[in-house]
């Protein structure tokens, strides 16, 4: 393992802590886009079927079942425990929308015909597009809290850490996924106007804010 997939893990790994903490802390999801985590969930499902077929490393699956467990800890605090205080009116994304075609173009587009291939392919593509209705609903919003704004920058600085581990990978190894770096390629597209803004209002002590 190198550096940039070690460090891309941490920071995965303290966006989904900073996310929980924020939610448990504060008693409330307000800001917190429902649909968005729904979709990570599934991301992690469809992804980590394999944990019922293979074993790679004790690393691997410890973070595969932190991952699953705290996608749908997440969805159970915004739908049940705090779902009082969840902004439905604002998380209107359509989901849809990203579900069906991603789904279609994993039939399409994989390494193999096969169902837990198809799976982890659809994952690769919905995990590109998944952060969708939460940047939708700060445009809704106007704004967005200075820990949510942190969650976000967690999750881009992870994508792009990987992009840098694909990198490595192709010169040191001769591995190269098509399918994982273009869908990364795409996410990390996906945040570069969420961190300009960061970089140039959060980190000055300024509310973020999108354009409608």
């Amino acid at each position: 393992m190198n550096i940039f997939r070690l460090t891309g893990d941490l920071s995965h790994l303290a966006a989904i802590i900073i996310l929980l903490l924020k939610i448990w802390k504060s008693r409330s999801c307000a800001g917190i886009s429902g649909k968005s985590q729904m979709l990570f969930a599934l991301v992690f499902t469809t992804r980590y079927l394999d944990l019922l077929t293979s074993f790679i490393s004790l690393y691997n699956t410890c973070m595969k079942i932190i991952y699953v467990g705290c996608a749908y800890a997440t969805v159970y605090l915004i739908y049940a425990k705090f779902r009082a205080t969840y902004d439905g009116n604002h998380d209107t994304f359509r989901v849809e929308f990203l579900v069906v075609p991603v789904g279609g173009l994993a039939f399409l587009v994989n390494h193999d015909f096969s169902p837990l291939e198809i799976l982890w392919t659809f994952s690769i593509y919905l995990e590109s597009v998944a952060i969708l209705p939460q940047l939708f609903m700060i445009s809704k919003t106007g704004e967005a809290e200075t820990i949510t704004t942190h969650y976000l920058f967690c999750l881009g600085v992870y994508r792009a850490l990987y992009l840098f581990n694909w990198i490595w990978r192709f010169y040191f190894e001769g591995f190269f996924d098509m399918i994982a770096i273009v869908a990364g390629v795409v996410q990390t597209i996906l945040y570069c106007d969420f961190f300009y803004l960061y970089i140039t209002k959060v980190l000055k002590g300024k509310k973020l804010s999108l354009p409608a």
